[in-house]
């Protein structure tokens, strides 16, 4: 996906990668089931262990190392994030540890945002340092002084997440990248908050991670990950000896790949339905005064940003958290919109047809100390919405706003 005739839209780049016919002609791709595969001659099988022959030569091996169907949507996903290869996982968090370990050995060093997914902050704070002693310090990625002195000699990754997890905040990844190349280190980002609205590849990142279980798959109904990067990295991540995917086994099934793949040629009429709708809800909430943070409102602090470094024609992202001051109100907001309303869910996770809403102090973010949640800027009163498309627009702003007249009663 370097070849610079490749269009600038991610789902046109989509579309000319998307030529596959199911075995028999379908317009479908087929879905390969084995776990194992057969040769027709018995060299190929020292070949294939050795790596020199592979998928792309049509040779397989075994299900935890390549499989066809999940190749086709490893391929397509590559195409979405403009790199040169991918390979998908059996969730999101497989993907970025399995990144991590293959990145960094013992003893090596991870700077990183404070404002992660909270699953991501205790691998980063507390599973890796104890399991593998690979250290993280996480630091305000704008401050570019404290940056710089979080970094060591032994530092060997840049972490962040596109749009933060739950505060919203836009990475400035073309500085990030510079930063992190001039001293020889990769820029891993979490893309999953923004799949088609950023491409991180195009602005310097090695290494992009998804959780596909959200707004990509769309449905809530499959946990999946991938790992967008260079051919050479895929393939260390697949190497018999010393690849992270390969060795610690979290691969995809086949029939998750299919239904995922299926779902891809939706992504951008699902993706701008949310990132419109989620507009429209923070340019409501923030008419009433409350405290709305999304970067499609000129009052978000990355605004410009987000309009220098977002592709055209996919929003804002869907995506938006409103500060009610308190755990109280939080509770009172989500029940309102929840019980009385019909406005949503409380449920974490996001990217499905229906708004989901958590409070992330007390969910997706609690892992996180009193200490960290506050460096974060996470406040107990903080609501994160993943906006969803049913129902009609104006119906739902009316909800949403006696959902919060309702919460400033508590």
């Amino acid at each position: 996906m370097t070849d610079v005739q490749q269009p600038a839209d991610p789902m046109a780049r989509l579309a000319r990668s998307r030529h596959e016919f199911g075995e028999h002609g379908g317009i479908n791709l087929s879905i390969e089931t084995s776990a194992t595969f057969t040769v027709l001659e018995a060299g190929k099988m020292p070949e294939i262990f050795e790596g020199r022959q592979g998928p792309q030569g049509g040779c397989f091996l075994y299900g935890r190392h390549f499989n066809p169907t999940v190749l086709v949507l490893a391929r397509h996903l590559a195409a979405i994030e403009a790199t040169a290869s991918a390979y998908c996982t059996a969730s999101g968090m497989a993907a970025i540890s399995g990144v991590l370990l293959q990145a960094c050995d013992t003893g090596d060093h991870i700077v990183a945002s404070p404002a992660l997914y909270g699953g991501t902050w205790a691998l980063l704070n507390d599973y890796l340092p104890r399991k593998a002693g690979i250290q993280t310090t996480c630091v305000n990625l704008d401050d570019e002084s404290a940056l710089a002195a979080a970094w060591r000699p032994n530092t060997r990754v840049l972490y962040c997440e596109t749009l933060s997890n739950p505060t919203l905040r836009l990475a400035d990844l073309p500085r990030l990248a510079t930063f992190a190349h001039e001293r020889g280190a990769l820029l891993i980002v979490d893309n999953t908050f923004a799949p088609l609205m950023m491409t991180p590849a195009i602005h310097g990142a090695d290494v992009v991670v998804h959780s596909l279980t959200k707004f990509i798959n769309g449905a809530s109904d499959i946990v999946a990950g991938c790992v967008c990067a260079s051919g050479e990295f895929i393939d260390r991540l697949y190497d018999l000896h010393l690849g992270s995917l390969m060795l610690l086994g979290p691969a995809m099934d086949p029939r998750a790949a299919y239904e995922v793949a299926t779902r891809l040629p939706n992504l951008g009429l699902r993706v701008s339905e949310h990132a419109r709708r989620a507009l429209a809800y923070a340019q409501c909430l923030e008419a009433l005064g409350a405290e709305v943070i999304y970067p499609g409102l000129a009052s978000h602090p990355d605004h410009a940003r987000y309009r220098a470094l977002a592709n055209l024609g996919y929003g804002a992202g869907g995506l938006l958290a409103v500060d009610l001051g308190s755990a109280q109100r939080a509770n009172a907001f989500m029940e309102h919109l929840q019980n009385v309303e019909d406005f949503g869910y409380m449920a974490v996770s996001l990217g499905f047809s229906d708004t989901l809403m958590s409070a992330s102090a007390s969910s997706t973010s609690s892992e996180l100390d009193a200490e960290s949640l506050k460096r974060a800027g996470i406040s107990p009163g903080l609501v994160r919405l993943s906006v969803g498309y049913t129902g009609a627009l104006d119906d739902r702003l009316q909800q949403l706003e006696r959902g919060y007249h309702a919460a400033l009663k508590h």
